[in-house]
């Protein structure tokens, strides 16, 4: 048995008595792989607290759901990690949501007059490029944004999405194409 597969037996077998509410497995899981869960949380958030937030999710989600872990689910590791990237993805989804919310609240609030900041932003085709983000799937928006703003590269992507590279470029160009016709009307 490889290192790998001892410490994969090892962690099935704490997600197993975690499965039945043991706090110390809860505990001993904690230690073993919190590290590497905030590792990921952190890159795709690009910010701490919202990385701790994403790993608290997720570890009340799997003291929740160990029971609910089956082989065929992947590795242990494998699957808490899944949790914790998408625990992380829908969190930034939601402050994205929180904040464009608030966004159209001060919109409300505006006097009608131009302001310096406004018209650099409306020169710089910043509003344009909003909306036109706006038009894309989530997956497009996601993948390009995590690219651009975070400097993931095509591996890291497919690693963190769990896709094949080719389909993460594919959404990638799909996205900058379609960014590309909408900024052009």
């Amino acid at each position: 048995m490889t290192v790998d597969e001892s410490e994969q037996k090892e962690l099935l077998n704490l997600l197993l008595a975690v499965a039945q509410h043991d706090r110390e497995a809860f505990r001993q899981l904690y230690q073993r792989v919190s590290a590497r869960m905030f590792g990921l949380c952190y890159k795709l958030a690009g910010q701490q607290e919202l990385a701790e937030e994403a790993l608290q999710d997720a570890f009340v989600q799997i003291w929740h759901n160990a029971g609910e872990y089956h082989g065929d689910r992947g590795a242990p590791l494998g699957w808490m990690l899944t949790i914790a990237r998408y625990r992380t993805l829908d969190l930034i989804r939601a402050r994205r949501s929180l904040r464009n919310a608030g966004d159209d609240a001060l919109n409300h609030l505006e006097d009608g007059r131009w302001g310096p900041l406004e018209a650099r932003l409306q020169q710089a085709g910043a509003s344009a490029l909003t909306g036109c983000l706006e038009e894309l799937s989530d997956t497009q928006r996601d993948t390009i944004l995590l690219s651009y703003y975070r400097g993931m590269t095509h591996d890291e992507l497919a690693q963190t999405l769990a896709s094949p590279v080719g389909t993460v470029k594919s959404w990638i160009r799909r996205g900058l194409m379609a960014l590309k016709r909408c900024l052009e009307r």
